[in-house]
């Protein structure tokens, strides 16, 4: 019986796989040096994105999907995201809006 459907070779998964491995081990670099403030913050989240990303496009199939469907599924969170630092941009400014407005002085 034959089997439809897409067929990926094995060492596009192995390749995958040994940047995954190489992505986590920059990741505890930045722990084993010590980095501080926004550069291993930076940092972290770059690594995370960038697997995050590897495992979406071949593990999930989003790089062999159509165009529309990606966007189906990637927008919505991106948005999201959006919305989220748009919010916090907001709260810091009613923050510091309120600190300076309501300071007693004292």
């Amino acid at each position: 019986m034959a089997q439809s459907g897409q067929q990926h070779p094995i060492g596009i998964y192995l390749k995958i796989w040994a940047l995954l491995f190489i992505l986590s081990a920059l990741s505890y670099t930045v722990d084993i040096l010590q980095l501080e403030g926004y550069l291993r913050w930076s940092l972290i989240l770059l690594f995370m994105l960038l697997k995050a990303g590897l495992i979406v496009a071949v593990f999930m199939h989003m790089m062999w999907e159509r165009l529309a469907l990606v966007y189906t599924i990637l927008l919505p969170p991106l948005s999201l995201l959006v919305l989220i630092g748009l919010m916090a941009v907001e709260a810091d400014y009613t923050f510091l809006t309120r600190l300076f407005f309501f300071h007693d002085g004292g």
